[in-house]
């Protein structure tokens, strides 16, 4: 089994220490907000609206969250962070490894066009908050990738994947590719990046 354990979900980083309220009120936000999402995409997504569907005063939620961007990249955090370790057999080789791996995250959002582009569109923003997002989930990401090379890591085939990977969940999150054609395009990509590599 390759791919680094779940990482924690719900806590903003970089914001003080939450408590148990506080992490509930952010989850009621996220499940809000991927509503909101997947109803009205992202010019239609409002902290204010949102916190009305959760049942949340908006200045609770601006406690919480710097922006409509913040909210939605949260959001898309929580979604990667959830994503299941891939399964590989102890014997695989780093090929089998990686591919296995990128076919996991290639679920990121699978069959969920509207709230992978109001998602990426949040992504792209240039908050701090937003920034700090987006350093999450890179790591995330790198680290699973890095897990399923092994030891020693090969530096530019991690950073290769990790491009592709980055190019392939905006392409979904711009319209320009199915999201569930995302593990087939990320795995016979990687394939060429990897060929030979055992």
């Amino acid at each position: 089994m390759s791919g680094a354990a779940p990482a924690a979900v719900g806590v903003p980083a970089g914001r003080r220490r939450m408590t148990g309220r506080q992490t509930t009120v952010l989850d009621l936000l996220l499940d809000a907000a991927a509503v909101e999402a997947r109803q009205h995409g992202y010019a239609g997504v409002t902290v204010r609206g949102v916190a009305s569907r959760a049942g949340v005063a908006t200045a609770s939620a601006y406690h919480l969250v710097a922006s409509k961007d913040h909210l939605l990249a949260e959001m898309m955090w929580r979604e990667m962070a959830r994503l299941p370790a891939a399964e590989a057999p102890e014997s695989a080789d780093a090929q089998s490894r990686v591919l296995a791996e990128l076919r996991v995250l290639g679920t990121f959002t699978a069959g969920d066009p509207l709230l992978a582009a109001a998602g990426t569109t949040a992504l792209l923003g240039d908050g701090p908050d937003v920034q700090d997002v987006r350093l999450r989930m890179g790591k995330l990401v790198s680290e699973r990738l890095a897990g399923a090379l092994g030891e020693p890591v090969d530096v530019p085939v991690l950073r290769a994947l990790n491009l592709l990977y980055t190019g392939t969940l905006l392409a979904v999150g711009l319209g320009h590719l199915r999201s569930a054609e995302a593990p087939d395009v990320l795995t016979e990509a990687a394939g060429l990046i990897l060929r030979g590599k055992r």
